[in-house]
């Protein structure tokens, strides 16, 4: 099981299925870098892990410079590949996969043993290249033995960029993947901002909301989403400070708060559509996945969004004419055994 590491979502909605691949009888084997292979260590002590060539990004500062600056860093992602596809031959020497599950990584394959990629994005937004992009995003499935998509069979979440014509089982409509199941909480906080994502953008959002939240009149608790050895905590003001949360404590903080301020990204969305959330996005700048999402929530009146650098207190109302995630069930955690039968 190996996600990507472009900040911790990649990684949250590997959770799911790691917990369904034990109560299926595998023996999970967990891959990656960085603070995404982090997070599942952490979530998974017992588990054998593996280290994979890095596939962190910098992200512009400038969002409007980001397409570009992803760019220029494609030789060290076409570099990855090679290195992640002999690292994988070099782990299935040892350990004899089953199978391989890949979160978004390109070279996470072998023509030895079936393969999976995990995606939401079978048409990749990229303003206009977009042709280009998923074209050259479907060339690189297509590799892999199948491709499962984390959507309810409608695209409800992802909207467009889940929606597929395969008839051939090819692509695989698996529900949701989130970590968390509803549980009802009083409220303790007023606000909770989830910080996530890869560098500088990150860091350019936390210095932001504590400008910003220091005029807010409520509680608020912010996690920074730095994965560490251990957790810390500091106050601000009526600003809580934590450095990260794992699975059940996250939770608990969502579901004790009566606003979510997050990116629009797809995993946080998931999670919070398990939970029911009242939500604020703010999507990372230049990044037009988030930037779509947070339009086709706020259009079906689920939520409001601002840009970055349009954001300011003034813009968290009552939220009273946005209905919020409504909860319409416990994800599908054990999923039909059927989708593990590509590894038989």
């Amino acid at each position: 099981m190996a996600p990507l590491n472009w900040g911790l979502g990649h990684a949250a909605r590997c959770i799911p299925i790691i917990d369904a691949l034990q109560k299926n009888g595998f023996e999970p084997i967990l891959a990656g870098d960085g603070m995404s292979l982090s997070l599942l260590r952490k979530e998974y002590p017992s588990l054998a892990f593996y280290e994979l060539p890095s596939t962190s990004v910098e992200y512009a500062k400038n969002g409007s410079f980001l397409k570009y600056k992803l760019l220029s860093q494609a030789p060290k992602l076409i570099k990855t590949i090679a290195q992640e596809k002999a690292r994988v031959a070099e782990i299935h020497q040892k350990e004899n996969l089953a199978g391989i599950i890949s979160d978004n990584r390109f070279g996470l394959r072998s023509e030895k043993v079936p393969s999976v990629y995990i995606t939401h994005q079978l048409k990749v937004l990229s303003g206009s290249t977009s042709i280009i992009s998923t074209t050259l995003h479907q060339q690189l499935i297509s590799k892999f033995d199948q491709c499962w998509v984390p959507d309810y069979s409608t695209n409800e979440l992802a909207g467009d960029m889940s929606k597929s014509a395969d008839k051939t089982g090819f692509v695989k409509y698996i529900g949701p993947l989130s970590r968390f199941e509803k549980k009802q909480m009083k409220k303790k906080w007023d606000l909770l901002a989830v910080l996530s994502g890869p560098e500088p953008q990150r860091s350019l959002l936390e210095k932001k909301l504590l400008d910003k939240l220091k005029l807010f009149s409520g509680k608020s608790l912010i996690i920074r989403g730095i994965i560490e050895d251990k957790q810390n905590s500091r106050c601000i003001g009526n600003m809580t400070l934590v450095n990260f949360m794992l699975q059940n404590e996250l939770r608990d903080s969502i579901e004790s708060s009566r606003l979510i301020v997050s990116r629009s990204g797809y995993s946080n969305i998931m999670d919070l559509d398990a939970l029911g959330a009242k939500t604020f996005f703010i999507p990372t700048p230049g990044q037009f996945e988030q930037e779509y999402l947070a339009r086709h929530f706020q259009s079906r009146g689920i939520s409001d969004y601002a840009e970055q650098h349009l954001f300011d207190v003034d813009k968290l109302h009552d939220g009273s004419e946005y209905k919020g995630f409504g909860h319409k069930k416990t994800p599908n955690k054990d999923f039909d055994k059927s989708l593990f039968d590509v590894f038989k």
